[in-house]
């Protein structure tokens, strides 16, 4: 037997009763956002901490760009642990954790900096609390700035009467859909992947979502027209898999919990800067930013607001004292 063999024979018990490091982690994080997205950067930088201050006990990977799947099969990823980590929209989560729609509300938010004081105090914790507490299976941890939605289309809409019969994508949830047929759109619900050739062959007239939204997923391209409704301001939850979740130890979950807060805060920064950008960009390549009177829009949007509203009146009412 050679010495080299002898060593290797030698080696091998060792290698195989070395222990590994306390609740070795690797987390996939999924992003339907393409990379240097204000989102894909605060979540990335959040996965950075996470490696450097677990010493590489948890290691973090980021899928950006949708790779991994539409925001529906990557909640069913995560809910079965397959993806550990990913950010998504309320609209998904409205159907099974009802207590989010509150937020899903049109015009529920007087501004941006309003639905910010929100999800930074105590009602924005009760409902990352109430989806943690839910049967989805995710543990809630943090808000992103979704930005504030308004409406683009193929044709100007400078009014609440221009919008009547238009086919407008909202997310696959029916409080969108009934919002937008109650502004007199017909609202049709479609992955962000399908809005691009639904533009482009005529099976939608239009969608509604931010500028950056409209900028990075080149609708803007079939769709030059962008009317400032913001009918929505939507924060979406950072959010783990429970059976991630309950692989850490309490000191690795209090980290977890620690640097998406962080990548709260930091996200808002990307994001103001990026909106900006986006808008003159928008400009530029020809998109007509159209200034409407809100009012009527949020008249017309009352019976949606009673209809899925009544069960959190007390907690719409504490939204509008916020200051």
């Amino acid at each position: 037997m050679t010495f080299k063999r002898k060593l290797l024979l030698a080696v091998l018990p060792l290698a195989f009763s070395l222990p590994l490091p306390a609740s070795a982690l690797d987390i996939k994080f999924a992003e339907i956002h393409p990379a240097g997205y204000p989102t894909v950067v605060a979540e990335q930088n959040m996965g950075d901490k996470l490696e450097q201050a677990s010493n590489g006990e948890i290691t973090f990977k980021m899928f950006a760009g949708g790779v991994l799947g539409s925001e529906k099969e990557v909640i069913e990823q995560a809910q079965i642990g397959a993806v550990q980590m990913t950010r998504v929209s309320l609209g998904i989560v409205g159907p099974v954790v009802p207590d989010v729609n509150v937020f899903n509300m049109p015009f529920v938010f007087r501004d941006h900096e309003h639905m910010r004081k929100v999800i930074d105090g105590e009602i924005g914790q009760e409902i990352l609390d109430k989806i943690t507490n839910s049967d989805f299976n995710l543990v809630a941890l943090a808000w992103m700035d979704g930005g504030s939605r308004s409406i683009y289309t193929k044709k100007p809409v400078r009014s609440l009467e221009d919008l009547k019969g238009m086919k407008i994508r909202v997310q696959g949830n029916p409080l969108f859909i009934d919002m937008m047929n109650a502004m007199g759109g017909n609202g049709i619900a479609m992955d962000t992947g399908e809005i691009f050739s639904a533009l482009q062959t005529g099976v939608i007239d239009g969608a509604e979502n931010n500028p950056p939204t409209l900028l990075e997923h080149n609708h803007y391209q079939n769709a030059k027209y962008y009317t400032l409704t913001g009918h929505l301001i939507l924060p979406e939850p950072v959010v783990m898999s429970k059976t991630t979740w309950n692989k850490l130890t309490p000191e690795q979950q209090a980290l977890v919990k620690k640097v998406a807060r962080e990548a709260q805060m930091e996200e808002r920064v990307l994001w103001d800067a990026k909106s900006a950008a986006s808008e003159e960009k928008l400009k530029a390549a020809g998109v007509e930013f159209i200034s409407v009177d809100k009012k009527p829009f949020y008249d017309a949007t009352a019976s949606v607001r009673e209809k899925y509203g009544a069960q959190y009146a007390d907690l719409m009412k504490r939204i509008d004292a916020v200051q």
